[in-house]
């Protein structure tokens, strides 16, 4: 009885069928490997070669001077924003006190929604890089600026233009090869 009986075929698309969920997780994960190990950290900006917003901040309770969109003409200079409760703050903090050490380009900071102490606590312990700095306790300069969070670089040149921005922590080597070239580059077109 066995001999008459023919064995039964599995269509063709119940394969395809076992093997989709399979397919599936690997298309996901080379997804995930791609974004993980993809250098391009470059996010756009709508706000490179347009004008800084209008704004005026106050200082830090505590300190000399806030900062408005006034004290960004005249000069090339680099605006970070920052806040004592950002943990990538901590790790660019020497860098930019070494910077502001050789004098090349002022450094004017944008505090974002902060305790005016812990500021003050966080500059004291990891040093003051800055001119100056203008409280943002709103958050709503930021927003105007297109910053995407804490913690961003900007390079302004002498217009008082947003001619570059950097998103996140800078390194020594961001600093040299991406930040300080913008900055030489509009600093010898200003003639300075």
């Amino acid at each position: 009885m066995s001999k008459d009986r023919q064995p039964v075929r599995k269509p063709r698309w119940s394969l395809f069928i076992a093997a989709l969920p399979a397919m599936v997780f690997g298309a996901i994960a080379a997804a995930f490997l791609w974004g993980l190990f993809n250098n391009d950290d470059g996010l756009p900006s709508t706000m490179i070669g347009r004008d800084i917003p209008a704004f005026d901040l106050p200082p830090i309770e505590g300190r000399g001077e806030g900062l408005s969109t006034a004290d960004l003409r005249g000069e090339v200079s680099l605006v970070n924003v920052w806040a004592s409760w950002c943990v990538p703050c901590r790790v660019e903090m020497p860098l930019l006190v070494e910077l502001a050490q050789t004098d090349s380009v002022p450094i004017h900071g944008i505090n974002l929604k902060d305790k005016p102490a812990a500021a003050r606590r966080f500059l004291a312990e990891l040093g003051d890089p800055y001119d100056r700095i203008g409280a943002d306790s709103s958050g709503r300069t930021a927003i105007e600026w297109g910053v995407y969070g804490v913690l961003e670089t900007f390079v302004i040149d002498a217009e008082g233009r947003i001619a570059y921005k950097h998103v996140g922590p800078f390194n020594r080597r961001s600093l040299e090869e991406d930040i300080l070239p913008v900055v030489r580059r509009l600093q010898q077109e200003q003639g300075a």
